[in-house]
């Protein structure tokens, strides 16, 4: 951490002008009080830190509330420690004369109570975001950042009034935002905070209700948005905390997620939950893409899905047929309509492998309740019933426990079975469906497999509690015993306390298993989902299964989609099942020369005659490099030598090697990427049809500074 005594500021000598102390003497003053304050509070959460860990962890809330402290005080001390002074975004100047504001990652206020840095997410920081000359929100000027290693080594001035001009200010002909565009891309997310755009961050603070769509085509910060968004929205909404359910965002690729990993820490949010949508089902990680297109259009169709239901349904029809029992005590019977009636005791939101045993508890009370309670002992007459083969062969047949996997891979492998839960597909559909038993799960099959997850529970969940219950049963037998020892032996202080609060508190429930949370299971308050316009109905289910509020960011470009987006946005998500939908449109491109974007139009604009092309705001002076293919390795060595920082690569073409910097990549999982130097080789071979034509635009425009194209 930068001592107190030490600039904040590290100028090169072509911007000595900028080092005038006119220019810079209140923000040295400023971030040294900051540096003493940092330093402070951060010895004062080890200090507390070290305390906490130390105190007896207890059991019950004590625990609880220990736990979350610590928790509460490590991530502080993350952030704190993660940043310095480059915590620090920008100042702006107020036009009503007063002080300065400084804008941070975090807020921090000193031990006095001023309040030294203003916390990006706040209402009070949104001017700093949003001022334009046309718009200057109440402020003369502002003043952004560029930190290298800790220390400032440029910063701008933008000056929003004809006021402002008399101020001191170091006046550029280009603003921090257009000359962070050039600075070289890595293999993760640069950080952007501090040039967040006004149009960006309007949509990043919109409100959370309903479904809003961030439409926008490459390189107009749609990702950008989407991360800060979600990082806001957890901040500012008490509704959408971990607490109410959390937020979920869900990306293209792992690769995509891997880019982006460093970005919501660096905003000081570490509770978003962040996947693919292969990660929301077990079976995702080795789901293999689907070969036939017909196939993967019926998957997708959000009917399949529905079919789960009926699917799940056949396995609780109640026994048409009565079962007497004989007992130690007499006989008792269940009659057709006796099953109906416990058929139907489940609670309606409970699914299938819980629900059972609440059927089966509806089972015996109904036997139960056909012997006087008074002359038989009713807890042997369960327990005799609960051992009864006929009766327990009986309802396991009517109500099994079911996987999900099996109730899937039987509608693929039995035709009459997906005939009657679908019955509206044609009998080549049908067949067109079916497999064998113990082929590989795709992802057209993941969105059926999740709902019937959700729709038949754990089925091991049953037993687990069982035997949780049976091993908590041992514990207070044992406590039980040992009390009664302590009396035997003429403890008076057991013998006042004892009862059944002291036999319960001695329980070490540490001895049970405990189950690991799901945490994609849901229900979250809010998820974002990136690269929308690809998602099937069926997969858009997935993620509504998951969010019962409908509050969602939807982040997409509808000239993206490879297999085609005719409608508009409201049309496709009315359709899915959000009904509440706003759109907020990106037309700037910020990423791509217009060198690229000059070629890569007229490729999307032949299959997509109303695509929304954003317009570029700035040249690379650098024009598309068109080759041959054999020119490949050479295009990358020489880019290599010339730039010794920076990404590259290399698109459509599998025999390539990724080297350091240099990665080959599909135009498919390049998606929400960027690199300094795309080579995009035989774009032709990608295919006629939209399909072809996307995958090009999308490789074209993953280019932030070179493009090469390589035929033949």
């Amino acid at each position: 951490m930068n001592s107190p005594s030490a600039s904040a500021f590290h100028l090169s000598e072509r911007l000595s002008a900028k080092s005038d102390p006119a220019l810079i003497g209140a923000d040295e003053r400023w971030f040294a009080a900051i540096a003493d304050t940092l330093a402070r509070q951060t010895a004062g959460l080890e200090a507390r830190l070290e305390e906490v860990r130390l105190r007896p962890g207890g059991h019950g809330q004590p625990a609880l509330e220990r736990d979350l402290e610590i928790h509460q005080l490590t991530a502080r001390l993350r952030m704190l420690r993660r940043f310095t002074l480059d915590a620090c975004l920008g100042r702006m100047v107020p036009d009503d004369g007063s002080d300065p504001v400084y804008i941070g990652r975090f807020g921090l206020t000193d031990a006095g109570g001023r309040r030294l840095l203003v916390d990006w997410r706040t209402p009070a920081a949104e001017p700093f975001f949003a001022a334009s000359f046309a718009s200057p929100h109440g402020l003369v000027s502002r003043r952004r950042y560029r930190w290298t290693g800790g220390r400032i080594t440029d910063y701008w001035d933008e000056v929003f009034t004809t006021e402002g001009l008399d101020e001191t200010a170091a006046l550029d002909d280009q603003s921090a935002f257009i000359a962070s565009l050039g600075v070289s891309r890595s293999p993760h997310m640069r950080d952007v905070l501090g040039t967040i755009q006004a149009d960006q961050d309007a949509i990043i603070r919109a409100g959370s209700r309903g479904a809003l769509v961030v439409d926008g085509g490459p390189g107009t910060g749609k990702t950008v948005v989407a991360l800060h968004r979600a990082a806001y929205l957890v901040y500012s909404d008490p509704l959408l905390g971990p607490g109410h359910g959390g937020v979920l965002f869900v990306g293209p690729s792992p690769a995509y997620l891997s880019y982006v990993e460093d970005v919501l820490p660096s905003l000081g949010e570490e509770s978003v939950q962040t996947c693919t949508l292969r990660d929301l089902v077990s079976e995702g990680a080795a789901a293999l893409p689907e070969d036939d297109a017909r196939v993967a259009r019926l998957k997708a169709d959000a009917r399949l899905v529905d079919a789960i239901e009926p699917a799940v349904a056949l396995y609780e029809e109640p026994p048409t047929q009565g079962i007497v029992i004989g007992t130690h005590w007499g006989e008792v019977s269940l009659t057709p309509d006796d099953w109906a009636e416990a058929f139907t005791s489940a609670e309606a939101d409970l699914p299938h492998n819980e629900a059972r045993d609440q059927v089966w508890e509806t089972v015996l009370d109904i036997l139960t309740d056909q012997v006087d309670g008074e002359e038989v002992p009713l807890h042997l007459l369960r327990r005799s019933l609960a051992r009864n083969e006929a009766l327990t062969r009986m309802f396991g047949r009517a109500w099994p426990l079911v996987e999900a996997s099996v109730l899937v891979a039987d509608l693929w492998t039995v035709p009459a079975y997906l005939r009657r839960c679908a019955p509206w597909l044609t009998p080549d559909e049908v067949e067109l469906l079916q497999r064998r038993h113990d082929s590989a799960w795709t992802v057209s099959d993941l969105p059926l497999l999740d709902a019937a997850r959700r729709r038949l529970g754990d089925p091991g969940a049953s037993r687990r509690r069982r035997e949780r219950e049976a091993r908590l049963a041992q514990e207070r037998e044992y406590m039980a015993q040992v009390v009664e020892r302590f009396k035997e032996a003429g403890d008076e202080m057991i013998t006042w306390l004892d009862g059944d609060d002291l036999r319960n508190s001695l329980v070490d429930e540490s001895v049970l298993d405990v189950i690991d949370p799901d945490l994609l299971a849901g229900p979250f308050a809010h998820v974002v989902v990136d690269e929308a316009q690809e998602l099937t109905d069926a997969e858009w289910r997935m993620l509504i299964a998951r969010c019962p509020s409908r509050s969602f960011t939807v982040v997409g470009d509808r000239a993206q989609a490879r297999h085609g987006f005719r409608e508009s946005w409201q049309e496709r998500l009315e359709r899915a099942g959000l009904t509440q939908v706003e759109i907020a449109s990106l037309t700037v491109n910020y990423r791509t020369p217009s060198e690229v974007m000059a070629e890569a139009e007229p490729v999307i604009r032949a299959a997509i005659p109303d695509a929304n092309v954003p317009t570029s705001i700035r040249t690379s002076g650098v024009p598309v490099l068109h080759a041959a293919v054999s020119r490949r390795d050479a295009i990358v060595d020489e880019w290599l030598a010339e730039h010794p920082d920076g990404v590259a690569c290399v698109i459509g073409d599998p025999a390539f090697a990724p080297r350091e910097r240099v990665r080959s990549l599909t135009p498919e999982l390049a998606k929400g990427l960027e690199f300094d130097l795309v080579v995009l080789v035989e774009p032709a071979a990608f295919g006629d049809g939209i399909e072809g034509a996307v995958d090009r635009y999308v490789a074209m425009t993953r280019a932030t500074q070179r493009l090469a194209v390589l035929e033949g």
